[in-house]
């Protein structure tokens, strides 16, 4: 590693390598292609960048490029990236979907000899003849499990069919598939390296599993209880957008501030905020999906909960690798009925996960509760603080109305005045006057 590096790995407060880390680097600096095969939250982002971006040559032009998933873990990616490129005087631009394309052309004429973004937007400035591959030397495909499926893996290999033909290629993932396989054959490098470190590497914290019996029709109500967990913090993750919709707008009914949502359809700028937010604790659920979360990393994340269970276990596998990263603990949250918990331990029987029920009683999570306090009640006892927050909103809505009552009183009625009033004192006058001349 060099010197300024290995200073400001050190700084960042490692005191060694991880197991893909170590694995990969001789293998990327060497400017051969490999797979690297690692648990979440085990260090695969440093692990691709360091050794990359070593072998780069400064003012050199765009040499490296990473392809992300999303516009979340494209920009995350992009800010690890430019602390390291940093070092060596290198500059790194994020292409993302959602962002201002004129801006991010300006941007290329600088020649940024790092290069991050999604596949879409990729591809596009290179079938405009916006971004120029002829010196691109390394390729990354980062979560290659998710990019390498569907359309997106067309759109991947056309982005690699118009780069040199011995353009090195990384590939890294937290989950293998049958594609990583044969990825020799899907982009004609016979000499893909494998780098499989998943059952050797103890890097993860200890993650508890746990089951809590909750009906689809409380569960809006078990979210806002478990705000009031002492330091509780997590991501939520949806099956589908719609569900989540209707939750996030269940909360913002009910006034709510600690709950925003990350999804695909919202633009740069909101996506961002909530990040940014959740990051700085200002909110406390981050209401997400499986596509708009995909490799996020989220330093010390207490808690992911899966509001709607996962139909394959190599979704729960990156769901609860949110948490209980880099040796913290953690713990998932998994909401369903007696069927639908049966069905998710049968879905990864094939993983070691060791699942526990637990409970909500009395703002903590527990194991058990008394034998006085039967489930029933405890899924519908509601918080003190969720009462008084109740109470405090209806206070405001009625002083609100009372208000606007107020400042808006009833006209006065008109009195209608007799229009000969102001001739009354001659009449009396006249009258006098004829009493006088009788």
């Amino acid at each position: 590693m060099l010197e300024q590096f290995q200073k400001y790995f050190d700084k960042l407060g490692y005191d060694k390598q991880t197991l893909i880390q170590e694995r990969v680097y001789p293998i990327i600096k060497n400017h051969d292609s490999v797979l690297g095969l690692s648990p979440t939250g085990s260090g695969k982002t440093v692990a691709f960048l360091i050794p990359s971006i070593e072998i780069l040559e400064p003012e050199g032009g765009s040499q490296l490029l990473i392809i992300e998933p999303s516009q979340e873990l494209a920009i995350q990616t992009a800010k690890v990236a430019r602390n390291w490129a940093n070092l060596r005087g290198m500059k790194v631009l994020a292409l993302t979907g959602g962002a201002n394309i004129k801006r991010q052309m300006e941007r290329l004429k600088k020649h940024p000899e790092v290069i991050v973004g999604t596949a879409g937007r990729i591809k596009n400035l290179i079938d405009d003849k916006k971004l120029k591959t002829h010196l691109f030397s390394t390729v990354i495909i980062d979560e290659a499990d998710d990019l390498l499926q569907g359309e997106t893996l067309t759109v991947v290999r056309e982005i690699v069919g118009s780069l040199m033909s011995d353009v090195q290629l990384e590939f890294f993932s937290a989950t293998a598939t049958p594609i990583l396989d044969e990825l020799g054959s899907w982009f004609n490098q016979p000499n893909i390296q494998k780098i499989d470190v998943r059952d050797e590497d103890k890097t993860q914290g200890h993650v508890e599993h746990g089951l809590m019996n909750v009906l689809r029709k409380n569960r809006n109500k078990m979210l806002a209880r478990l705000q009031h967990v002492a330091g509780f913090k997590a991501l939520v993750f949806f099956n589908q957008t719609v569900d989540l919709n209707k939750t996030y707008s269940f909360f913002v009914h009910n006034h709510y501030q600690g709950v925003a949502k990350l999804t695909s359809d919202q633009n740069q700028t909101k996506r961002q905020k909530a990040m940014d937010d959740f990051r700085l604790g200002r909110i406390k659920l981050l209401l997400t999906t499986d596509v708009a979360a995909r490799g996020l990393d989220i330093a010390k994340l207490p808690a992911v909960v899966n509001y709607d269970l996962p139909d394959e276990s190599i979704d729960y596998v990156h769901r609860v690798g949110r948490t209980g990263r880099m040796g913290e603990d953690g713990m998932v949250i998994n909401f369903g009925d007696d069927h639908d918990l049966r069905d998710l331990r049968n879905l990864l029987s094939d993983y070691d996960f060791d699942f526990q029920t637990v409970h909500f009683y009395k703002n903590k999570i527990v194991h058990e509760v008394p034998k006085e306090a039967t489930i029933n009640n405890v899924e519908k006892t509601v918080t003190k603080e969720s009462k008084s927050n109740s109470d405090t909103q209806k206070k405001q809505t009625n002083v609100k109305k009372a208000k606007k009552v107020v400042s808006n009183p009833a006209p006065k009625k008109r009195v209608k005045k007799n229009k000969h009033t102001k001739n009354k004192g001659m009449r009396n006058k006249w009258r006098k006057n004829n009493a006088e001349k009788s």
